[in-house]
């Protein structure tokens, strides 16, 4: 048996990376997808009250957002089946039967939602639909319903047409999700 040297044995190793290319003048450019990596810097809280109230934030976008993103991907599905209905009886009998299934789904979580949850997940149904929560009801059940359920929020000092600002009011849940996403907060 004949021993390989060590330069013999790397030489026959030969490692291939496989890309998608582009064209570029004539000249096949590889192209790699680099994916997105965000810096958090360390948030300064002075106070006992700020760190108490932001843990508080984080709770509350925690619990709530996997009901915005569900709510959207539902809000999806629904309208495309809705795309696909013509007749106006039987777009009304779709929506009846999605907002039973929706009721029986998530009433009961929802009715122990804090108030404070309650305007996180107005805020976060913004986000995640690009539409407030005024603007869905409006649309899925009419305006008269909307302006009932309006009605209600405001009695418990909430907002169904509050608009969702990432670099503005709301930057602080908009860092939170982010650090949700990339798994900083579990």
């Amino acid at each position: 048996m004949a021993e390989l040297s060590a330069q013999e044995s790397t030489s026959t190793i030969s490692a291939k990376i496989i890309t998608r290319g582009r064209i570029v003048d004539g000249d096949t450019l590889p192209h790699v997808h680099i994916q997105e990596i965000r810096c958090y810097g360390k948030m300064r809280r002075k106070t006992k009250r700020e760190i108490a109230r932001y843990n508080k934030l984080v709770r509350n976008v925690k619990k709530t957002l996997p009901y915005a993103r569900i709510a959207a991907a539902r809000i999806t599905i629904i309208n495309d089946s809705l795309s696909h209905i013509s007749d106006p009886k039987a777009r009304k009998k779709y929506l009846d039967e999605q907002e039973k299934k929706l009721f029986a789904e998530f009433e009961q979580p929802l009715r122990h939602l804090t108030i404070s949850q309650g305007r996180v997940l107005i805020k976060l149904i913004d986000r995640e639909t690009g539409d407030t929560s005024y603007e869905l009801i409006r649309s899925m059940r009419g305006r008269f319903s909307a302006f009932l359920w309006q009605g209600v929020a405001r009695l418990f000092g909430s907002n169904l047409k509050a608009e969702y600002e990432a670099k503005g009011e709301d930057k602080e849940i908009e860092r939170i999700v982010w650090m949700i996403d990339d798994g900083i907060i579990q």
